[in-house]
């Protein structure tokens, strides 16, 4: 069983659920997914899930972007790695910044850099006539600084529900928390299918700068709102306390526990990026480069549903072994990559290999939050973010470079060895948690 946010004492009376008024006893019991709006607001669950769209656009949307402007898949795949790179330093730093300052203006902040940048960055492609080198770096650099400045809508919603989970009897918090948890990488797939399904969409029917423009426009709307949602104040500091949820800093952060987790979400960026980099290459050949986003969104379809399913695991099923039985199962869907000859085909091995990939993140934002200390949980939260967009630019990046050299076949290698990977963290991770329990 997964540790908890601090605890109120055993005598303690819960706060009431939101909505619902002081004193004021349930009028029917609710289910466990049924019981988060009744903690954050019937509106803070869908707010949460469209506001961290935009971020999912972004990657692929660049990538879209600069390979049909370019006309190299190298030149697209770089691009997109530098969202990630930007992404994997600015995330820890809104993290922390959070932790110290509060959500709100970090967010507000966030959103207005991040809108400004990723519409620079769209004006830059088009004026670039030719890519030499000195205009690639220039749209590296500015690709870079939208990753950097990209808002951390779904780290910071797990801190928020962490805290609010304090408002519960102690004997509830942990299932609340692995609901909430398993909900959260749910609404993550569900934005790696809206994702890449606009941006495909959009690509295709419109113009490839249309995905972006309006992951832009969204950003600003969606997460000033998600910022300024009563939720924040939960999360929020105390001038005589550190820490994202006013926690009293009693515990350092072991960083050593830390980089296992933050090591396998490297290891699912790394999917992420070179899965979605090989299915343009792939697109590329058996049908339209502006297709590759429609073609990742299946994958992620499959994978959200999975996510959901993981609050009603055993909890004898620990999450060292879910997380070893899931990336063994990623591993074996991964080598499938290399069989599809077709579009169609395609389809059906990205519905497969999505099947493990939910409840991979799901456990291992859950180990992060067991390895955590409360008072540093927004930065372990956006450092475990962070892995997936550097990995995701590890993995664009490689597999563009082999996808323009070597073909799709050897793009899709990349995806393989990020899994196997995936599987031998699994291992150490039970190592890990078996000391951290011990």
């Amino acid at each position: 069983m997964m540790t908890t946010p601090h605890s109120t004492s055993a005598g303690s009376t819960a706060e009431p659920f939101a909505g619902q008024a002081a004193g004021q006893p349930p009028t029917k019991k609710v289910g466990r997914y049924g019981m988060l709006p009744r903690l954050a607001g019937n509106s803070y669950i869908p707010l949460g899930l469209f506001a961290r769209v935009p971020l999912a656009m972004l990657t692929i949307g660049v990538l879209t972007l600069v390979t049909a402007i370019s006309k190299s898949y190298a030149v697209g795949g770089f691009a997109a790695g530098s969202v990630g790179v930007g992404a994997a330093i600015g995330a820890p730093l809104v993290g922390y910044l959070a932790d110290r300052l509060g959500q709100k203006p970090v967010l507000i902040v966030a959103a207005v850099a991040n809108a400004l940048i990723v519409g620079a960055a769209v004006v830059l492609v088009y004026a670039t006539d030719e890519f030499t080198p000195a205009a690639t770096w220039a749209v590296l650099v500015t690709t870079l600084l939208a990753g950097a400045t990209s808002p951390q809508v779904g780290p910071l919603s797990r801190v928020r529900w962490m805290a609010l989970s304090r408002k519960l009897p102690k004997e509830q918090r942990a299932a609340v928390v692995d609901t909430a948890l398993s909900l959260e990488g749910t609404a993550d797939e569900v934005t790696f299918v809206l994702g890449p399904a606009l941006v495909g969409l959009l690509a295709s029917l419109v113009a490839p700068w249309l995905p972006l423009i309006l992951a832009a426009a969204m950003t600003l709307t969606l997460v000033t709102l998600f910022a300024i949602h009563p939720t924040h104040a939960a999360a929020g500091t105390r001038r005589s306390a550190s820490g994202n949820a006013g926690y009293v800093p009693r515990e350092s952060v072991n960083w050593f526990k830390v980089a296992v987790p933050v090591a396998g979400m490297l290891c699912m960026g790394t999917f992420f990026g070179s899965s979605q980099t090989a299915l343009t290459a792939f697109t590329g050949v058996h049908g339209s480069v502006d297709q590759a986003g429609l073609m990742y969104a299946v994958m992620g379809a499959s994978s959200a549903v999975a996510a959901l399913s993981v609050a009603y695991w055993p909890a004898a099923f620990t999450h060292a072994w879910r997380w070893v039985l899931a990336a063994a199962l990623m591993s074996a869907g991964a080598a499938a990559f290399f069989l599809p000859g077709s579009l169609g085909t395609m389809i059906v091995v990205l519905l497969l290999v999505g099947i493990p990939v939910g409840p991979t993140m799901v456990t291992i934002f859950s180990v992060g939050s067991v390895i955590a200390p409360p008072q540093w949980m927004g930065t372990v939260m956006t450092a475990l973010a962070s892995g997936i967009v550097a990995g995701t630019a590890v993995g664009s990046s490689i597999a563009g470079a082999l996808a323009q050299s070597s073909g799709y076949q050897a793009a899709f290698v990349v995806p393989v060895a990020a899994a196997g990977t995936l599987l031998l963290l699994g291992l150490v991770t039970a190592v890990v948690l078996r000391r951290t329990t011990d």
